[in-house]
């Protein structure tokens, strides 16, 4: 076979840059196709990473490889529920994740719709494996990043909740970018008592200035800075 229409056995290790250890990194792939599983996995494993294959969209949702970080490889057309159908549940139940679809029937339509969806890519069987791994290693990138930005939305938001209201108050005022001495204008209080809670605030959101103030502002979710004031 030609290299650059299968999956050779043994590939030169790919190393993602700026992701985790492949070790904490999982590739779940869904086909129906037991040569086609088997073919992606022994790529995967040649590129130093992790794969776990389920031959339907039951399997893979009756285990827990949907809880761990990485991404999906899934067949469009399979018995029962297809890869796009799991794309649309994937993203009901919370739990979307980054999809390259893999199909041999692959159309225009249905490669926009599931884009539109939100997918990394769409590649027509058979695949070129350099194709495929730079694919992946996108789809990794976007986790990592979508997992990072989680964390930092949980993290600004437990740092804004442990604010007092005043805290807050003057957060929203330094944010606006009005100086000490207007917040304490609006507030009815002195500056120097700005500048007290001024202080707190900056620890407790753990900024040392205001660009980084700005930044963790902004991560914490518009509908918790509404009801918090």
């Amino acid at each position: 076979m030609k290299t650059d229409q299968s999956f050779p056995s043994i590939l030169a290790p790919l190393s993602p840059i700026g992701l985790e250890p492949p070790g904490d990194l999982l590739v779940t792939i869904v086909d129906d196709d037991a040569s086609m599983r088997e073919a992606l996995s022994e790529l995967l494993i040649s590129a130093g990473l992790k794969p776990m294959a389920f031959a339907s969209t039951r399997e893979l949702l009756e285990s827990d490889a949907l809880d761990s970080p990485g991404c999906l490889v899934l067949d469009v057309r399979m018995p029962g529920a297809s890869g796009l159908d799991l794309q649309h549940h994937l993203v009901q139940i919370g739990k979307a994740k980054p999809i390259i679809f893999i199909t041999g029937h692959g159309d225009i339509p249905m490669s926009v719709q599931a884009i539109k969806a939100g997918a990394i890519d769409f590649l027509t069987k058979p695949v070129r494996p350099q194709t495929f791994l730079d694919a992946v290693n996108r789809a990794l990138a976007t986790d990592a990043l979508r997992r990072s930005e989680e964390e930092e939305r949980i993290r600004a938001q437990e740092c804004y909740e442990a604010l007092t209201l005043r805290e807050r108050q003057v957060l929203r005022g330094v944010v606006t970018g009005f100086l000490n001495k207007q917040i304490a204008f609006e507030l009815g209080i002195s500056e120097v008592t700005v500048k007290v809670h001024r202080t707190g605030m900056m620890r407790k959101m753990g900024a040392t200035s205001v660009a980084q103030l700005l930044l963790r502002w902004q991560a914490v979710p518009p509908h918790i800075r509404e009801e918090r004031q």
